[in-house]
C-alpha cells in the first residue's frame, strides 16, 4: 500500500527510525574489517543472515563508493581505500604527521636537504611542526615548535599571498620583519607574486644568511592552503636549473603530502 514502510527498510528504535540498508551497510564493514581476509558475498550474507540478493547489492554499493574493493578473479571482498580514508579523517594531527615522516625522509635523503613542515597559526605566525635532516650530509636542524612571522622564509611567501591583505597592510607587516639582508618590499612583492604563478616559493639567505629554503603549499580538501612544506639547504650548493628542478618535485611532494594529511 502507497505511503507504507516495510519493517525490511527502517524499524523504529529508542533512538528515532532505523534504515535497514544502511544498518546492513555497516555490519558488512564491520564484519569485514574484524575478518580482516577477503570474503564470498554468499558467505557474508550467511554469516550476518542477511539476504543474498540484498547483501549483493548492498555489496556492489560499497564498492562503486570505495568503501570496499572487490576482486573479480577470486569474486571476494575486503575493505576499500575509501575507508581507510575516512578512518584517517579521525585520527589526531600528530598522529596524521607520524604517517607524513616516511615521505619527508625520502625526501630529503633523495634531495640531500632538509625538510620541514610549517602551520600557519592565526594571522601573523607560523609554526614548524615537523622536520626532518638528510642521513650522512651536513645537517641543517630546526626545533619543533619554532615560531617565525607569517610573512618570513620561503613558506611565508606563499602564506603571504593568501591572507587577502591589500598593499598598506601587507607592508605594515612587511616592515616589521626583521630580515638577514636587505630586501626591499617592491622584490618581496614580486617574489609573492612569482610564488603563486610557480607554486612554489624560494627564500634565497633573507630567513638566514647562508640558508635557501624553497617552499611549496599543502592544501587541504577544499583547496585552502593549511601548511608548508620546505626544502632547506646552503647558499651556493645548487644553480639555477637545480632549484627549479627542485621546487618542482617538492610541489609534487607537497601534494602527497596533502593527500595524507586531509
Amino acid at each position: 500500500m502507497a505511503g507504507n514502510t516495510s519493517s525490511d527498510d527502517q524499524s523504529d528504535s529508542a533512538t528515532g527510525v532505523t534504515v535497514k540498508p544502511v544498518v546492513n551497510a555497516v555490519r558488512i564493514l564491520r564484519f569485514l574489517t574484524a575478518s580482516g581476509s577477503p570474503e564470498r558475498a554468499a558467505d557474508i550474507a550467511r554469516e550476518l543472515a542477511i539476504n543474498p540478493s540484498t547483501c549483493f547489492n548492498t555489496l556492489r554499493t560499497l564498492v562503486a563508493e570505495e568503501m570496499l574493493d572487490f576482486d573479480p578473479l577470486s569474486k571476494t571482498y575486503t575493505t576499500g581505500l575509501g575507508l581507510a580514508k575516512l578512518v584517517e579523517h579521525l585520527v589526531t594531527q600528530g598522529q596524521r604527521l607520524d604517517v607524513v615522516r616516511p615521505l619527508m625522509q625520502e625526501f630529503a635523503a633523495a634531495h640531500h636537504v632538509t625538510v620541514t613542515l610549517w602551520r600557519r597559526m592565526g594571522n601573523d605566525r607560523i609554526v614548524l611542526v615537523s622536520s626532518e635532516t638528510s642521513p650522512g650530509d651536513l645537517r641543517i636542524d630546526m626545533a619543533i615548535g619554532q615560531r617565525l612571522p607569517v610573512l618570513m622564509g620561503a613558506s611565508g611567501r606563499l602564506f603571504a599571498g593568501k591572507l587577502g591583505l591589500d598593499e598598506e597592510r601587507l607592508r605594515a607587516a612587511f616592515d616589521k620583519v626583521r630580515w638577514a639582508r636587505p630586501l626591499g618590499f617592491d622584490d618581496y612583492r614580486r617574489q609573492v607574486a612569482d610564488a603563486g604563478a610557480k607554486g612554489w616559493a624560494v627564500d634565497d639567505g633573507y630567513f638566514s644568511a647562508g640558508i635557501l629554503a624553497i617552499a611549496a603549499p599543502v592544501n587541504d580538501r577544499a583547496g585552502t592552503m593549511a601548511y608548508a612544506m620546505s626544502a632547506v639547504t646552503f647558499r651556493g650548493q645548487h644553480a639555477e636549473a637545480e632549484i627549479e628542478k627542485l621546487g618542482q618535485a617538492l610541489r609534487k611532494a607537497a601534494t602527497k603530502v596533502g593527500n595524507i594529511l586531509f
